[in-house]
């Protein structure tokens, strides 16, 4: 860099950039998008309508509170309205808590194998990201409270995990919180929650209600199928709240998705149809997998994980999905370089994935 050009903040030149999951294939095949965990039903008919109806209003500023979608959020998840606020995806929020309550050189917390943004948000601010170990993929609750010393500020859990699809139980959390001191603040990250049907699984908006430091986070990006909107919810204790409203942007979430959220978080017989669906095919396509003698790791979500001998065949497995048009995610910036992440897709896909990965093996 020359001498005399503004220079960015320490660190920032460290980041290594998320690379989003990748949406082409070789020139001329059919491409099938099974990469970045994408609802392959798209949105709620009643979303898209309304994403079209804002459309009249487009000269006009957004409420700069989402105030009508906090309340449609918390009419259908019997929370307070009050303890909620919208981001520009899940992702804005992260890096508002980071910024607001960690500061340079000091420490957030998070598991082996989570999601990459809490550790590209935290070098961004000069937050320093401890990794604790994970048993078999899986968040080691005692591994994280371990990583914790008196640095730290934040603890994110990704609750199911990705890469992974991994999940730790309602009694797991709840130790994990005890564990912590009372100003460590607990994020559990919650973008795949919407998919789970587990008995053992508990909200964090339960915590929230008992204690006041833990923040949940949703998005609508997933099981909603707004990615393209870019939108997300935070419930917090209202002090964490009142911060969060300081930091983040005047209009961060724009009118048209705060329509669009509305529509889909009312749906609620297209939630569950979505998650019906999901749970069906997750199930066939890993137990297709599993017959291929791949590893095939346990997912709540709306993926799966797959493990080869090696990082080579991994890559090579990779290669031939991408030349027959399956584009999946390479996981090894997540430090699991023999793994692939798959995205459950529509029936033809999956059964589509499974037969190119049976050829490949034959060879």
């Amino acid at each position: 860099m020359q001498q005399n050009l503004p220079k960015p903040n320490p660190g920032i030149l460290d980041i290594a950039p998320y690379v989003a999951g990748k949406s082409k294939a070789k020139e001329g095949v059919r491409v099938v998008k099974l990469s970045s965990n994408e609802t392959p039903l798209g949105a709620s008919p009643k979303a898209m309508q309304a994403f079209k109806d804002a459309a009249t209003n487009l000269h006009r500023y957004p409420d700069g509170g989402a105030t009508a979608l906090c309340k449609a959020i918390a009419e259908v998840h019997s929370l307070n309205a009050e303890k909620i606020v919208c981001g520009a995806g899940s992702d804005e929020l992260i890096g508002l808590l980071i910024h607001a309550y960690a500061g340079r050189g000091e420490d957030i917390v998070m598991s082996q194998h989570g999601f990459l943004m809490y550790k590209i948000y935290a070098k961004g601010f000069g937050v320093n990201t401890v990794f604790a170990p994970e048993k078999n993929v899986r968040t080691d609750v005692d591994a994280m409270l371990a990583a914790v010393t008196s640095n730290t500020k934040i603890v994110f859990v990704a609750n199911p995990n990705n890469p992974t699809g991994s999940y730790i139980t309602k009694d797991e959390l709840e130790r994990l919180h005890d564990g912590l001191p009372p100003h460590v603040l607990l994020v559990i990250d919650e973008a795949y929650t919407e998919y789970v049907d587990k008995q053992d699984y508990g909200s964090g908006a339960e915590l929230v209600e008992k204690h006041d430091n833990v923040v949940m986070l949703r998005t609508f990006s997933k099981i909603y199928g707004l990615s393209a909107l870019r939108l997300g919810w935070a419930y917090a204790p209202k002090h964490v709240v009142d911060v969060l409203h300081r930091v983040r942007g005047p209009f961060n979430v724009s009118a048209p998705a705060i329509e669009a959220g509305i529509a889909a978080v009312k749906d609620t017989d297209f939630v569950k149809k979505t998650r019906e669906f999901n749970n069906r095919q997750l199930a066939w396509l890993s137990g297709e997998l599993q017959k291929l003698g791949l590893t095939v790791y346990p997912s709540i979500a709306n993926f799966v994980l797959i493990g080869f001998k090696d990082a080579a065949t991994a890559s090579a497995a990779n290669n031939h999905l991408m030349e027959h048009g399956l584009i999946v995610r390479d996981v090894a910036a997540y430090g699991l370089p023999e793994c692939l992440r798959i995205t459950v897709g529509l029936e033809e896909d999956n059964k589509a994935v499974v037969e190119t990965l049976k050829a490949f093996l034959k060879t």
